[in-house]
């Protein structure tokens, strides 16, 4: 279940990313909450800022996918994670402060957005060099046990100290927090790690990625099955705060508790995923069913008439997504040539990614025009959809593609 962690440098790098991911959620969750109470509590602010800070995604993320294949991706991490600290502590100064405004919080979204979509494939196609292909999937899911243990307890911990201290300081413990992951990497051995060869500087590379995707209806199906869900079922997150506030009269905390419930569960799916990483079977299948039942426990969630009725089903919700998730990030990953692997990945995060910003206005709009219960019903339904069509798909070329020896 913990292979991945004999591995010295990927040891090092968990063990960063353990404190500066609990730093980033509670950013998160502090940087909804302070939207709401300088838009006056407008959902369609908080979806404007959703927006702004994943718009850069649709941008840059293939073209670091070109440069994660071709330089060095520790020092390019070290440059992208230094840079977001920052963007934490400069947010973290103003609200401090007292001269906050609305728009410095877009402007800073816009910029950490920069920053994060440059950071998203180097990060995500790094994980082969760190612990091999052997190690790859179980080191997938250990990075999701990382991610959601801190989606745990950064939003609680933020939660109680909005509540006590104000948000302001909540954006600086993030900056500093980055330290821990720019160190992990610092310390790495560069020796050991499983480098190939770097892509030497040429015309067309990047079509020559697109292409390459473009020629593997197996990536395709994935690949939209990605961005149907990330889109349009994964946005929920965006609308909690919306909902604690304006559905069930919940404050920060209560805002915060539906983020680690939600966390429960994808930290559970995380578990499972990595306790399944050695064991024979179709990620592919998995990665279906996972998305078919996401898409219809969010659904579910939506309707329920109660906040705790509506906070404990979010577990499930969390396993579903999660599983889903590490499927597809694997599955793309161990599917691919190596030296496409970075621009593969480029597009993978572009999708998974990119398409917030659309998902971000969408939530933002449907929750003021329909109430703050439709981008969550709807994001499900959509999800269901996309799993069933996607199934279905794979299906009809199951015979004409490699999918149960490549894709496994």
């Amino acid at each position: 279940m913990f292979g991945s962690l004999r591995v010295r440098n990927y040891r090092y790098y968990a063990s960063g990313q353990v404190v500066s991911l609990t730093g980033t959620w509670m950013q998160r969750a502090a940087q909804d909450w302070l939207v709401l109470e300088l838009s006056g509590g407008s959902a369609a602010a908080l979806g404007v800022a959703v927006a702004l800070q994943f718009l850069p995604t649709l941008l840059l993320t293939l073209w670091a996918g070109t440069a994660a294949d071709r330089f060095d991706k520790r020092r390019l991490l070290i440059a992208t994670q230094t840079a977001l600290g920052i963007c934490g502590l400069l947010l973290g100064t103003l609200d401090v402060s007292g001269v906050v405004r609305l728009w410095q919080v877009y402007a800073l979204c816009a910029l950490l957005g920069v920053f994060a979509a440059i950071d998203a494939p180097v990060r995500q196609s790094f994980v082969v060099e760190m612990v091999g292909p052997g190690q790859l999937t179980n080191a997938v899911a250990l990075n999701s046990m990382t991610f959601n243990l801190a989606r745990i307890v950064g939003p609680a911990l933020a939660g109680v100290l909005i509540t006590g201290i104000g948000t302001g300081w909540v954006f600086l413990v993030n900056g500093i927090s980055s330290a821990a992951v720019v160190g992990g990497l610092l310390l790495m051995d560069p020796a050991r790690l499983h480098r190939g060869t770097p892509l030497p500087k040429e015309r067309g590379q990047l079509l020559a990625g697109l292409r390459y995707v473009r020629g593997r209806p197996d990536l395709v199906a994935v690949m939209a099955l990605v961005f149907c869900v990330s889109t349009f079922g994964m946005n929920f997150e965006s609308t909690f705060a919306v909902i604690a506030r304006n559905v069930f009269g919940r404050d920060a905390d209560g805002y915060g508790l539906l983020v680690t419930m939600l966390a429960v569960g994808t930290l559970s799916g995380a578990t499972l995923a990595a306790r399944r990483s050695g064991r024979p079977g179709s990620r592919l299948r998995l990665m279906v069913l996972g998305a078919a039942a996401f898409g219809a426990l969010e659904a579910v969630a939506a309707v329920m008439p109660g906040y705790w009725a509506f906070a404990v089903l979010l577990i499930p919700v969390g396993v579903a997504v999660m599983t889903f998730t590490t499927s597809a990030n694997s599955t793309v990953q161990l599917a691919v040539d190596p030296s496409m692997r970075g621009r593969v990945m480029g597009l993978y995060m572009l999708l998974f990614l990119g398409g917030k910003p659309l998902g971000g206005l969408a939530s933002g709009w449907l929750a003021e025009a329909l109430g703050p219960r439709s981008p969550v019903l709807l994001g499900g339904l959509a999800s269901l959809l996309a799993a069933v069509a996607c199934g279905l798909l794979l299906r009809r070329w199951r015979s004409g593609v490699a999918e149960p020896a490549r894709l496994g």
